[in-house]
């Protein structure tokens, strides 16, 4: 599917069942802001960023079971938990390393002289390339939940190597999503742009289902 295709497809879906979705999108929303807040009073708080890998799990799986039936009932969220919870943990888990390691790293080499500036640029260009493979490996990670992680993130890798330049417009674009959504709303992370950003990754990753362009 097309990224133009795919944001579409996304907010029909977002029409019809906003609802549903703004209730996930402000419990996955809270959480992100209560870790960030967390965080900036306790540095020891950071590890609780490993228990939102379940929670985008769960919403993920409702992405992706919208996307694929055009039906969606808040139980699969709780069912989206069940499902995926150790996938969840395990991709959470990497996430918060690879952002950790990227805190460290790019204010140390861009601070060791000018010798260092290739370093963190480097650093920057790895830290933007693993944000845009999860747009490819969170909705196969559902998809296929039945086999290993590890066949799963080979078959993300493989995905993003055929479409490179579509899912790095793909993060781009919802990049600007929820910065304008971000900057509209009352309350930070509480509009739909979070439940959006899954929906059109959940089209544009994974393949079209036959009964649903019937």
């Amino acid at each position: 599917m097309t990224l133009r295709r795919a944001l579409g497809a996304a907010a029909a879906d977002l029409y019809h069942h906003a609802w549903r979705l703004i209730v996930l999108n402000m419990l996955l929303g809270a959480g992100v802001l209560l870790v960030v807040l967390a965080s900036m009073a306790v540095r020891a708080a950071l590890l609780l960023a490993i228990l939102i890998g379940p929670a985008i799990a769960a919403l993920m799986h409702c992405a992706v079971t919208l996307a694929q039936t055009e039906d969606l009932r808040l139980a699969e969220a709780v069912r989206g938990l069940r499902r995926h919870w150790r996938h969840g943990l395990a991709l959470g888990l990497a996430l918060a390393a690879a952002v950790g390691l990227g805190a460290l790293a790019v204010p140390f080499y861009a601070h060791a002289g000018t010798w260092a500036w290739p370093f963190a640029a480097v650093c920057i260009y790895l830290l933007l390339m693993f944000g845009v493979f999860q747009l490819a490996l969170w909705p196969l990670v559902v998809f296929e939940s039945d086999r290993p992680l590890r066949a799963v993130a080979r078959d993300a890798a493989l995905v993003l190597a055929r479409r490179p330049l579509g899912f790095l417009g793909l993060a781009v674009t919802l990049l600007l999503v929820n910065v304008i959504g971000v900057a509209a709303a009352i309350l930070p992370f509480l509009t739909l742009t979070i439940a959006y950003s899954f929906l059109v990754s959940a089209h544009f990753a994974l393949p079209k289902n036959p009964a649903r362009e019937a």
